[in-house]
């Protein structure tokens, strides 16, 4: 997702993904620098509307602010697209025109651009974009003109997957994932899936670690809904591998793996195992209302040759209509040699968080070795 900061987040149940405090990235300070550094290149623009969102920040989200700032910033450039993007290009040359401030320039440009409906303000966005995204990212703004002209977008976008910087290599895959966190999404990229493998395509082998894993994310956005598509992509990259291809593989693979997915599976080496499985055994089968869950488990490889495991475990939450939902939660992989025993110790927390709401009653809690489960273990959960 973003790039170059760290920050603290808070969790947003709604869209399911972690969100930064607003007051810490775009922040009163934040709008006021942008002003100043417009102002600096634009001295005969008063920037009313601009200096206005500054006052009205505080009670909105992260996004509602930087949209509240974009808007702002093509009310004060009402004109054209040239009138908005000319500022903006003169304020590249000062080191302080950088970090969030940059996500409502970048919206800004990107929604004139598409408003203006031409081609030469629709390819000058893409390349201002593609300036930007080192300063912050575009990923965000680059929606907008996703949406507006996907194949003239993703002609330009491919162009980027050979760019000396790295950001706008990333840029390229990160920018046009299906299910981008915190992003608008792109309905015909959701429709077409395939669509974007040749930028994952021409980036998998990257030398940047920073854009491999966007690379990552990317296919593992598309195991969502298209696996086959996702197996037979990370198969021919590992028909055709740089040294970093079977990591990258097995970050891009994770849903997949935690799914159970036998193909996935198959082609990280898991195969079906042949294994005893002791477990889980759950010591104390009532669990305090914010307590833990303690278990162990032991697995022996039984056969004759060494086997590689996956081994997660599935904790099945108990709904408020009486059914259950299941959580699948990583713990380990390794290789048994033939004989040879592995004894696991597990804890799992039932504190309250905002992420989850949790019932009392019968839960339950089982191993998955290579995709397979094994039999659930039930416990108590008390009420509060």
């Amino acid at each position: 997702m973003l790039n170059h900061q760290r920050f603290a987040v808070g969790f947003d149940p709604v869209k399911n993904v972690y969100m930064p405090f607003a007051d810490q990235l775009i922040g009163v300070d934040v709008a006021e620098e942008l002003v100043r550094e417009l102002h600096a290149v634009d001295p005969h623009n008063a920037l009313q509307n601009l200096k206005a969102a500054v006052s009205i920040l505080e009670p909105l989200s992260l996004r509602e602010r930087s949209d509240a700032l974009r808007d702002a910033l093509l009310a004060d450039y009402p004109l054209s697209y040239l009138q908005l993007v000319t500022p903006i290009k003169s304020a590249q040359t000062s080191q302080s025109f950088t970090g969030w401030m940059i996500w409502p320039v970048t919206s800004a440009v990107a929604t004139r651009a598409a408003s203006e409906n031409s081609a030469e303000a629709f390819d000058d966005a893409m390349t201002v974009l593609a300036e930007l995204t080192s300063r912050l990212t575009s990923e965000f703004a680059l929606r907008v003109l996703l949406k507006h002209d996907l194949e003239r977008a993703l002609a330009l976008v491919t162009q980027w997957t050979s760019s000396q910087d790295e950001h706008v290599r990333r840029l390229a895959s990160e920018g046009t994932r299906p299910f981008l966190p915190w992003a608008v999404r792109v309905p015909e990229i959701i429709q077409h899936p395939a669509i974007t493998i040749p930028i994952l395509d021409a980036l998998y082998k990257d030398e940047s670690e920073y854009v491999r894993r966007s690379v990552a994310n990317h296919l593992n956005d598309l195991s969502r809904n298209e696996p086959e598509l996702v197996i037979q992509t990370a198969g021919r990259w590992l028909d055709s591998p740089a040294p970093t291809t079977e990591k990258l593989v097995r970050h891009a693979l994770r849903t997949l793996i935690k799914r159970g997915n036998p193909q996935a599976l198959a082609l990280l080496g898991f195969g079906t195992p042949t294994v005893e499985i002791d477990g889980p055994v759950v010591p104390d089968a009532h669990v305090p209302w914010g307590g833990t869950l303690n278990f162990t488990a032991s697995i022996r490889n039984s056969g004759s040759q060494p086997s590689q495991l996956a081994v997660d475990y599935i904790v099945n939450h108990l709904k408020a209509n009486g059914s259950t939902t299941a959580k699948v939660f990583k713990l380990t992989t390794r290789t048994l040699a033939p004989g040879e025993v592995m004894t696991i110790e597990r804890s799992h927390s039932f504190k309250a968080i905002t992420t989850r709401r949790y019932y009392p009653g019968t839960h339950s809690v089982a191993l998955q070795v290579n995709g397979v489960p094994t039999t659930a273990t039930e416990f108590e959960l008390r009420a509060e």
